[in-house]
């Protein structure tokens, strides 16, 4: 085996630089060029991006060496292709899991979870009716969810799909909430709160996170709002005398909040709060990734982002890195 070197991550991988380093392989397949020679196509990612990369010699042997999901140490070098990086791989060894630093390969939220976890729980306070408050209280605290619910992902890949993002959306939901419930004074706010919390709680069965953002068996074959329901079902029969009703209405925030049943929900919403809590959900996704695609493809070369598949459109990136540029002249 190659000798071992310091992580050169992805972000620093720059056009002409020479490179040794460790990488997860995101995607691999073998290809053929128009003269019908074989080549491999590769995605090799990190904590801080990923890369296309390019096998020209021994296409064939070296696809027999490794698969998706692999943990691989690369030798190449980085080119410019279409105006993107891209690596050339010269040789490459897999690795064993436990050989590499997990922590260089999953982003991670740039808040302090702790911290994090902490607020939310202050505002888990706040809610004035005693069986809601004592049901987040009891879940939030659980052996099994608490270590998982402070270091699962948001989502795979839309949005806040890092160590920690489903803690972070969840706390910035309850604080839209709490900013605009007084303005509304017919919505009640200890459901919202409780929506934002339990709406995607089913996510820390349905997604792993140990060495890959993926989705377990268990979340492929249920999914994180059926889970999220059966949790408010268990959590309500460990207290005496929770209300029938009440656990049902919870139960309707969960299974309806993504609004609409070809995205996934078994039920619209049927009253304020459930619609509220999908709309916020809806906000703060937003928000976060289009917010991600901005910084990252903004340049001073160009005003506009290139075109995103997912929105199916560009965007404008001027009146952001104004607000960056304003934000970092205060300081």
């Amino acid at each position: 085996m190659w000798g071992c070197m310091d992580k050169v991550f992805i972000k620093d991988l720059k056009p002409s630089i020479s490179f040794k380093s460790t990488f997860l392989v995101k995607e691999k397949n073998l290809s053929v060029d128009k003269k019908g020679n074989p080549f491999l196509l590769v995605v090799l990612s990190d904590k801080t991006g990923s890369i296309d990369a390019r096998v020209w010699d021994q296409a064939e042997s070296m696809n027999e060496m490794f698969e998706v999901d692999d943990f691989v140490l690369v030798k190449g070098v980085v080119q410019k292709f279409q105006n993107r990086n891209q690596a050339v791989i010269h040789g490459l060894e897999i690795l064993s899991p436990t050989s590499v630093k997990i922590a260089d390969f999953l982003p991670t939220t740039q808040f302090d979870i702790e911290k994090m976890f902490d607020d939310l729980m202050e505002i888990v306070k706040t809610v004035e009716d005693a069986h809601i408050q004592t049901l987040l209280f009891n879940t939030l605290k659980d052996p099994e969810v608490h270590p998982l619910f402070k270091r699962c992902p948001a989502a795979k890949t839309v949005h806040h799909a890092y160590i920690g993002g489903l803690l972070e959306h969840t706390l910035s939901m309850c604080r839209v909430m709490c900013a605009i419930s007084p303005l509304y004074p017919q919505l009640n706010r200890d459901l919202l709160i409780f929506g934002c919390i339990y709406h995607d709680i089913g996510k820390i069965w349905e997604l792993s996170f140990d060495t890959d953002i993926g989705y377990t068996d268990v979340g492929r074959l249920v999914g994180h709002i059926p889970m999220g329901s059966e949790l408010v079902e268990r959590k309500a029969k460990e207290i005496s005398h929770f209300p029938f009703e009440l656990k049902n209405i919870l139960k309707h925030i969960v299974l309806s909040h993504h609004g609409l049943l070809e995205y996934g929900s078994p039920k619209r919403p049927k009253f304020l709060e459930a619609v509220i809590v999908g709309m916020i959900d809806d906000l703060d996704s937003k928000m976060q990734s289009l917010t991600q695609l901005l910084e990252t493809q903004s340049t001073e070369a160009s005003k506009w982002t290139g075109y995103n598949s997912m929105h199916d459109r560009y965007f404008y990136t001027e009146i952001l890195k104004n607000k960056i540029k304003n934000m970092k002249s205060t300081l």
